[in-house]
This record gives C-alpha cells, sequence and structure tokens, in this order.
C-alpha cells in the first residue's frame, strides 16, 4: 500500500504500512509540503519523530509517531512478584524515580490493608526524597528547555545544582537515578548519619540559586518573547485531553493530588500549589509552564524544611527504629480491582491492579503515565504556529519517552 493512497484516518492496524505519512500526499495544497521533523529533544533519541504539514514556516498540522524504548514495565510488573515490580518502575520516569516509587509502593500497601501503619519516619523520608528528586526533575526540564530554544548556559547551571541533589539521593540508595529505595511496607536504608545535616546545607546554598534561575531564564526579555503566547492551552482543551500536572495548572486550574489526595504526610505540610496567570503572555502558554515549574522548586524546598524539621525533631531517629519492620515477606492482595494515583513531576502517575487472590504476581498491572497523556495535546495547540514555536512548545511539555513507551 503506497503512502499516496493512504488517507488521513489511518487505522494503525494495518500491517501492510510500516511507519506511513499520516497525511494524504495527494490532497496537498500550493506550497504545502510533509517534513518528517526530529527528533529535536535530547531523550527523544528516535523515539519520537513529528510528521508536519507545513507552508512555507507555518505549521499547519502536526503528527506525533512515537517509537520504542522496549521498556515493557507492564508485561515485567504482569511476570513478577510485587515487590520485584520497583526496579523497574524506576525505568518509566528515570528522572523522578523516587516519585515513581512512593505511588507504587503506596498503591501496593492500600492493597493490603497496611497503608496506615507505616511508621511516620518512612513517611517524612518518602516525602523529603521525593520532593528532592522533583526538584532535580523540573531542573532537567528548565534546562533542557532552555537548550531547546537556544540558551546553553541556564542547562549547565541547573546541572551543576541538580548534581548535588543526585550526591544526596547516591549516598542514601547507592545509585544516581534508579534508586530501588522506597520498598513496599518501608525502605531499604534509614537515613544516614548525618544526611538531615547535609540535606539542611544544600537547601540554604540552593534557595538563591532558584532565585537566580528565576531572574535569568523566566524574567529574561529574549526567553519571554520566545515563549509567551505560544502553544496556549486552554484549561478546557487540557481537562478534555486529560492534560495533569504542570501543564494543567499552568492553564489555571490549582490541581495537585498532593493536595485532592492528600497522600501520606502531605496534609501536615504548609505549601501552595502555583499556576499559571498569563503574566506575560496568554494564560497556559510556554512561559506560564516554564514559570510554574519553577515555582514549584520553591515550594518543593519549602516541603523538605518542614520534612527535615520533623526528622530533626518530632520523629528524629532512634535505635530500634527499623525501616523495613512492615515490608510484608509474602505479597498476596485480595481478588480486587485497584487504582492508586499521585503527583509525579510531569503530573498523575497511576497504577491500576487486578489481582485474584491466589498469587503474589499480579494479573493485571496498567500504568496511567502523565507524559504519554500531556503529549496527545501536542496536535491541537501546535496548529498555524511557525516550525521554531513548534520546538518550543514540545519541549515546554517536559516528556520523557520511559513513560511514553511502556
Amino acid at each position: 500500500m503506497s503512502a499516496q493512497s493512504l488517507s488521513y484516518s489511518y487505522n494503525p492496524l494495518d500491517l501492510e504500512a510500516s511507519e506511513p505519512l499520516i497525511f494524504n500526499t495527494a490532497n496537498l495544497k500550493r506550497g504545502e509540503i510533509i517534513i518528517n521533523m526530529g527528533p529535536q529533544h535530547p531523550s527523544t533519541h528516535g523515539v519520537l519523530r513529528l510528521e508536519i504539514l507545513t507552508d512555507g514556516e507555518i505549521v499547519k498540522d502536526v503528527v506525533p509517531h512515537m517509537g520504542y524504548l522496549h521498556r515493557c514495565y507492564e508485561k515485567h510488573a504482569e511476570k513478577l512478584p510485587y515487590n520485584q515490580v520497583i526496579p523497574f518502575v524506576d525505568r518509566m520516569d528515570y528522572l523522578a524515580a523516587m516519585n515513581s516509587e512512593h505511588a507504587y509502593a503506596m498503591g501496593v500497601e492500600r492493597m493490603l490493608g497496611i497503608d496506615k501503619d507505616i511508621p511516620a519516619r518512612v513517611e517524612y523520608i518518602r516525602v523529603l526524597v521525593a520532593e528532592l528528586n522533583r526538584i532535580s526533575s523540573h531542573f532537567v526540564a528548565i534546562g533542557t528547555y532552555g537548550l531547546d530554544i537556544g540558551a546553553f548556559t541556564p542547562f549547565l547551571w541547573v546541572m551543576r545544582d541538580r548534581e548535588h541533589i543526585n550526591r544526596l539521593l547516591e549516598w542514601l540508595s547507592g545509585a544516581r537515578m534508579l534508586y530501588n529505595y522506597i520498598w513496599i511496607g518501608g525502605l531499604f536504608y534509614d537515613l544516614p548519619v548525618g544526611y538531615e545535616d547535609r540535606c539542611k546545607e544544600f537547601i540554604d546554598y540552593l534557595k538563591p540559586k532558584l532565585v537566580e534561575l528565576q531572574k535569568v531564564i523566566v524574567d529574561n526579555k529574549i526567553f519571554i518573547e520566545r515563549t509567551a503566547n505560544i502553544g496556549v492551552l486552554p484549561l478546557d482543551l487540557a481537562i478534555n485531553y486529560g492534560v495533569t500536572g504542570p501543564m494543567l495548572r499552568a492553564s489555571g486550574l490549582k490541581f495537585d493530588l498532593r493536595k485532592v489526595d492528600a497522600y501520606s504526610v502531605y496534609p501536615e505540610l504548609d505549601f501552595d500549589i502555583p499556576v499559571g496567570t498569563g503574566e506575560m503572555g496568554t494564560t497556559g502558554d510556554c512561559w506560564d509552564r516554564t514559570q510554574v515549574r519553577v515555582k514549584e522548586c520553591f515550594e518543593s524546598v519549602r516541603i523538605i524544611e518542614q520534612c527535615l524539621e520533623k526528622l530533626m525533631g518530632e520523629h528524629k531517629r532512634t535505635r530500634e527504629f527499623d525501616p523495613q519492620a512492615l515490608v510484608p515477606k509474602k505479597i498476596r492482595p485480595k481478588a480486587m480491582d485497584f487504582y492508586v494515583r499521585a503527583e509525579n513531576p510531569k503530573g498523575e502517575l497511576g497504577f491500576f491492579f487486578r489481582t485474584t487472590g491466589n498469587t503474589d504476581v499480579p494479573f493485571r498491572c496498567k500504568v496511567r503515565a502523565p507524559s504519554f497523556v500531556n503529549l496527545s495535546v501536542l496536535q491541537a495547540v501546535s496548529k498555524n504556529v511557525m516550525i521554531a514555536d513548534l520546538v518550543a512548545i514540545l519541549g515546554s511539555f517536559d516528556i520523557v519517552m520511559g513513560e511514553i513507551d511502556r
């Protein structure tokens, strides 16, 4: 079957066609060209390409084609006991592995009915490392976004500061990115001696750096001109497409699962939910999405400080504390369908489990990955934009391909 015979409504189950063009080449108007664009982002190495229909420098339409990383998370999860799945959870959003572990462990604990028994120290440590990882993830989003639109220096700055977080998490777990630290029922280890003090030193160092980041990138005149009024995502469109996380909040909705679902110890912590206001352009544009991520870093710092206060005071370490005391030897939930969700740096990460009650391996494990869902709105917000602006729009989505191919 030739590409020319394909209509716009291409059937992905047509096995005769191998990566065909979506657009009908027979219906091209004068001046229109179909271009294969990408990869543009450092982590989209052959895993995402954009097929765009252009008229000169104007993008008339765009369709994302997703390739394969062969992560196979869901099928791995359906072949292994629950506690052996955590290393595979790490490899989905490999830039926010602690957050993903937290969501998965919380889901299995709720199925087992032990979520209320988790010691407070364990919960505060989980939130501490998850918020450190949130800042680390946002730093990659902000830094690589600068690269996408032509700014190299900010990328070096955020990588420098992200390295401090990597070292803190490596000291904690032994790994720089894929941690396997948050276990079902507890933690791999307690915090190392002196960890709280070192973490506090880092937060004191980071605060002025975040102010600097705000001034140099988000408040930069060139950055504003490059991102304001570009890729506007109206709130109703974001809701209809199931967009979550900073992208949804940038469109003006104060929706954060840490507040809405109030899981772990987040209800005991004081922090705000930044939203887009259209301060420099239109609510929900590329500038708002970046601004929300920077502001969320400030809020994560507030959360970390409160966790450190609890871990050094009311819930300080004791000789009797065992982070693995509630880790179950055998995990066999009752027969049920169960869904749990958490606020990851990129949006709502959800795990659906179907269990049979007679095995320690889930019958079905389905993941709702925020990058996969958020990418679906690209076509809707990229019509009639400049080709250069399409790069800015895609970069503002902060996708990671490990979540898109599972």
